[in-house]
Formats: structure tokens, C-alpha cells, sequence
């Protein structure tokens, strides 16, 4: 199993679980994050003064899946989530050891 972690713009969301929904995937969490990369943030003026924002809002999607669907599911992401400009966001996949669903007990793929 993989834990697939994919860093988007907020107004990707809707059409990446669409995307992803589409493909099968049936779950996610997803969490409201602010961050900066080569993007590097924008100036804003209030009170009549500027200054940086350097913290960007983005939405962290955090996937398990099977092996099998590692792929797929990357593909789903970026094909979704791409406008082309900078600050499209990052995809990040790690190995999963163990799932546990607390209600019933089931573990790894029954889990997910």
C-alpha cells in the first residue's frame, strides 16, 4: 500500500476528487495548508501599506491506496490539478506498513 500526498491550489479540489472518484478511489483527507515555493508569495496593500504573503493557501489531499492504483491515481491528480503556471503543487508517495480501521479491526486493504 502507498500513502499518496498531493499538494494543490483550493480551487483544483472539486475536480481532482472528482477525478480521483471516477478512478475508484473512495476516500481521502483532505486539510487546508499555506506554503511557498518558487512561487515565493505576492505583495498585498492594507491600511494603505504593502507588504508580502509569503505563505500561499493550498489544500493537502492525503490518499492510501493499493499498489495497483499507485499510477493510475497520480496520473488522475495531475491531469486534474495542472494549469501549467507555477504553484501547481507536488505529489508525494510513501510506503504504507499497516492499516487499521478502528471500527472493525480490518487491517491493510480491507482497511481502505
Amino acid at each position: 500500500m502507498k500513502k499518496i500526498e498531493a499538494i494543490i491550489k483550493p480551487f483544483k479540489l472539486d475536480d481532482v476528487r472528482e477525478s480521483l472518484s471516477d478512478i475508484g478511489i473512495t476516500g481521502m483527507t483532505v486539510t487546508e495548508v499555506r506554503g511557498f515555493g518558487r512561487q515565493k508569495g505576492h505583495t498585498e496593500l492594507y491600511r494603505g501599506a504593502e507588504y508580502m504573503v509569503d505563505f500561499l493557501p493550498k489544500v493537502k489531499m492525503e490518499i492510501i491506496v493499493p499498489d495497483e492504483q499507485v499510477e493510475q491515481c497520480i496520473e488522475a491528480i495531475i491531469e486534474t490539478a495542472q494549469t501549467g503556471k507555477i504553484g501547481d503543487g507536488k505529489i508525494f508517495v510513501y510506503d504504507v506498513e499497516r492499516v487499521i480501521r478502528i471500527r472493525t479491526g480490518e487491517e491493510n486493504e480491507d482497511a481502505i
